[in-house]
């Protein structure tokens, strides 16, 4: 008797749920940091519609579009938020053009003093707030400058000049020098070369840093503190409320500074794709001419 063959069918091996767990470990790690960071403003925008029953916005009585149709109805809260608005943008045009300035000056060119400059650079970055800022202060008083709107931004500056030199040095570290020498050699001049070829390829990271700069600016409060004199700015006023009751009007205004931020992001990444579009445009390279052999002359 012959024996008859049995059609064996071939199982996939399951992958165990370790192994599982290890090849997406990266991802899993991501989206919990994404959750741990989005959950406080998830927090803010559910009780931005919190009909709070007394002064403080803790506990969840009931929904309200109340507070968001009166969003700007407390004169001191709109004051203190102008002033950091005005602040902010002072502050991001100053740091943004010298800091755009040092980071070139610092990747381009040779001087003396450079090694020292680039790590000077980052001293204002390492330091704690508490210390700057009263350092800060100290130099205002022995100077005898009266504190307020005009220390607050020159101590804003001084801080945030810093981190806009890191994001464009990172930028012009990575370009490619050769896409100005094809314009200086079709015959533009050095300033239409920057305005032209430098600038545009640079961009997403000078307005990079310049919102890193806004950023800090409008929440700073440790180096604010001392040197605002009596100038409120909008986290010196949720300061100051936080012991009387922070008004339900303070949640509503940071998630329009987040709706602001979100968008202007956006734009970033925007300019950023469309700069590495633009750097990766290279000249088609000529076709190589294989000389001919050189003919003889006939005998």
């Amino acid at each position: 008797m012959s024996a008859t063959p049995m059609a064996s069918t071939a199982k996939a091996p399951r992958m165990g749920f370790g192994k599982w767990l290890r090849e997406h470990a990266v991802l899993i790690i991501g989206l919990l940091v994404i959750a741990y960071m989005l959950i406080p403003i998830a927090v803010i925008f559910v009780f931005s519609f919190n009909n709070p029953a007394g002064r403080y916005n803790f506990t969840w009585v009931g929904f309200t579009l109340d507070h968001w149709k009166n969003v700007f109805g407390i004169p001191e809260l709109n004051e203190a938020l102008w002033t950091s608005i005005k602040l902010a943008l002072l502050t991001t045009l100053f740091s943004t053009v010298i800091g755009t300035m040092m980071a070139l000056a610092l990747v381009r060119h040779q001087f003396f003093g450079r090694r020292a400059a680039n790590f000077l650079i980052v001293i204002p970055m390492a330091t704690p707030e508490i210390v700057m800022g009263s350092s800060l202060l100290s130099f205002f008083l022995i100077l005898g400058t009266p504190l307020g709107f005009r220390t607050l931004l020159i101590a804003h500056v001084m801080f945030c000049i810093s981190f806009v030199v890191v994001v464009v040095r990172s930028r012009l570290i990575g370009f490619d020098r050769r896409l100005e020498e094809a314009a200086k050699d079709l015959g533009a001049t050095p300033f239409e070369t920057f305005r032209l070829i430098t600038l545009p390829l640079i961009l997403p990271g000078v307005f990079g840093g310049a919102l890193l700069a806004f950023a800090l600016s409008i929440d700073d409060f440790v180096i604010s503190n001392f040197n605002a004199g009596t100038t409120v700015t909008f986290p010196i006023y949720i300061f100051g409320a936080f012991q009387r009751g922070v008004p339900v009007e303070v949640n509503c205004i940071a998630m329009i500074l987040f709706g602001i931020t979100v968008l202007a992001m956006g734009f970033t990444t925007w300019q950023q794709r469309r700069a590495e579009k633009m750097a990766s445009i290279r000249p088609e390279q000529e076709e190589e001419v294989v000389p001919l052999p050189p003919v003889s002359a006939a005998t």
